[in-house]
């Protein structure tokens, strides 16, 4: 019954070995697709936003608190068993759980949050969640009570702070360069910190052994096998050799479902916010000026077929996207519509609009070929980036593409690697890109993700490089006060300023991208039973709930 269960989860034998195969024989194993890659790197370490392995966070590293985005935010305590404010709202303290241990058998406790974060702190490139411009100071008030105070008032501090992986000192301190660490034996709090196989095409994370919450958790292992693209994902969900993923499926009822409707399985929540990065400070002068120009951005705009990207590129799945901040329609009871009526005309596809709107502005044909050049003279060409294998997306560029040449502007597509298009959108090494950002209980969520000034250029979600400290004024204001007619003028302040700069230019928003499959595992998280934002990308600590609520079918 057991081996039947895992026929086609893992080939015991020819994967992993007569010995390891023996070992793994009884076990409840569970096969994910957080993402899609051309080959696994060997990087476990947990700051690292571009080549760490996609289950390091919140499977080896679990957070203080989960707050659960399909829940308005609601708590659910895993390190920690409390948190609580100062009444002035500038310090947030913890209490621990007590009993943790790391995997290797050492007791976890406050001095390791502690040293994190201060480690965090003199560190930038490991500072990807601003701790920086948070904390002031972090205080041990006893072995299981950390206590962090902030530079200002701050409301929704505890939000970052839990999402920073808490790591071992009596590891870590021992560590010369924490940025390069690749971290190779990982020692962690979470369920899963046991690394039993590892290849470039298929990696296998077993059991902590010292687990708190062992007796909660039902998988014994997660087997990750490296797919590169989304009809390569299509392929192995169609056999029914994925238990767990999230990808872009197209026509998913005939893909996907039909091959095995009892099993086969997908919910498709409301999700991420899709927009186009431009950079201002691209490495070629023309684009960098076209970009830096509110009125080419504005062309941009309104040369795009939102429609057809929706319904051609995303088969009908996403929801467009027309709001001038990019607002979404999920929380359109936060709508100014003020920004509607002075902007909206940006956002609807007007391609003599665009080509007047740029001929206004100085951009002309001056060589003859057929794409305008900057109004400084300089050539105006660039590749929109999108990952390699991300079909929807590539077709979606694709579409944009043909949009932007029909009224001059000279566009590609480019589809580097997952990797290393998240690395350009850090580093600024790019032009133009397809991008998303995660959405939260309110807008401020996305609105601070990507174009809080203090996020820019540190992951790949403040790849615009927009700096306005007025709009970072009224974001941090929205933390200061938990007055919700206050924090409404706030985010109405913000919907004004991004819809006059267009520092993003939104398109649509993507669905929470999940699939999953009842053959070998139940307890699935579904539109049925609904306990929290089921995906199982990276950045989504949700997750570890999800891990927790499934049980294999005996």
């Amino acid at each position: 019954m057991i081996k039947s269960r895992l026929a086609g989860v893992f080939m015991s034998a020819t994967l992993l070995g007569s010995a390891s195969g023996a070992a793994l024989a009884a076990d409840a194993v569970l096969t994910a697709l957080p993402v899609q890659r051309t080959a696994w790197v060997e990087n476990y370490n947990p700051f690292n936003e571009s080549t760490r392995l996609p289950s390091i966070q919140d499977f080896v590293y679990e957070p203080l608190v989960i707050f659960n985005s399909l829940k308005s935010g609601e708590p659910n305590f895993r390190l920690a068993t409390s948190y609580e404010y100062g009444s002035d709202l500038k310090s947030v303290t913890f209490k621990l759980r007590d009993g943790v241990t790391w995997s290797d058998g050492e007791p976890f406790n406050a001095d390791d949050v502690a040293f994190t974060f201060n480690m965090v702190l003199k560190t930038p490139a490991l500072d990807t969640r601003s701790m920086a411009k948070l904390i002031e100071n972090i205080e041990v008030i006893d072995p299981l009570t950390v206590k962090f105070n902030l530079k200002k008032v701050n409301s929704l501090a505890a939000d970052d702070i839990v999402r920073v992986p808490v790591v071992a000192e009596h590891i870590w301190s021992k560590v010369a360069d924490p940025v390069s660490f690749t971290n190779p034996k990982p020692v962690g709090t979470g369920p899963l910190t046991d690394f039993r196989r590892f290849t470039e095409q298929e990696y296998l994370q077993c059991r902590n052994p010292n687990y708190w919450d062992a007796a909660t958790l039902k998988v014994d292992c997660m087997r990750f096998p490296q797919i590169a693209n989304n009809d390569q994902a299509l392929a192995a969900a169609a056999r029914g050799d994925l238990d767990w993923m999230g990808s872009f499926l197209p026509d998913i009822e005939n893909t996907y479902v039909s091959k095995d409707p009892a099993n086969h399985k997908y919910w498709l929540p409301a999700g991420s916010f899709v927009m186009f990065n431009v950079n201002p400070e691209s490495p070629n002068e023309g684009n960098r000026a076209a970009f830096s120009d509110v009125n080419f951005r504005r062309a941009l705009s309104m040369a795009l077929d939102r429609e057809a990207m929706v319904e051609i590129a995303g088969y009908g799945y996403p929801t467009i996207n027309q709001y001038p901040s990019g607002l979404g329609r999920a929380y359109h009871a936060w709508n100014n519509p003020a920004v509607d009526e002075k902007f909206g005309k940006y956002m609807q596809n007007d391609p003599e609009a665009a080509k007047s709107l740029l001929a206004e502005h100085g951009y002309k044909d001056t060589n003859g070929d057929g794409f305008v050049e900057a109004p400084n003279g300089k050539p105006i060409s660039f590749d929109i980036i999108v990952p390699n294998g991300w079909t929807d997306w590539v077709n979606a560029a694709q579409i944009a593409v043909e949009g932007l040449n029909a009224v001059g502007i000279k566009a590609s597509v480019g589809t580097p690697e997952q990797a290393v298009w998240n690395e350009a959108l850090i580093k600024g090494t790019y032009d133009m890109a397809l991008n998303s950002a995660f959405v939260g209980p309110t807008p401020y969520t996305h609105f601070d993700t990507i174009l809080h000034e203090r996020n820019q250029g540190v992951t790949r979600f403040g790849a615009g490089r927009f700096k306005n400290s007025e709009l970072s004024a009224a974001l941090d204001g929205f933390t200061q006060t938990t007055d919700q007619a206050k924090q409404k003028e706030l985010i109405n302040t913000v919907q004004m300023i991004a819809g006059e700069n267009l520092p993003v230019i939104p398109v649509f928003n993507n669905p929470r991208w999940y699939q999953y499959n009842t053959k070998r595992f139940t307890g699935f998280f579904s539109a049925e039973n609904p306990v929290a934002n089921p995906v199982v990308h990276d950045n989504q600590p949700e997750r570890l709930l999800h891990l927790l609520s499934l049980r294999p079918v005996n």
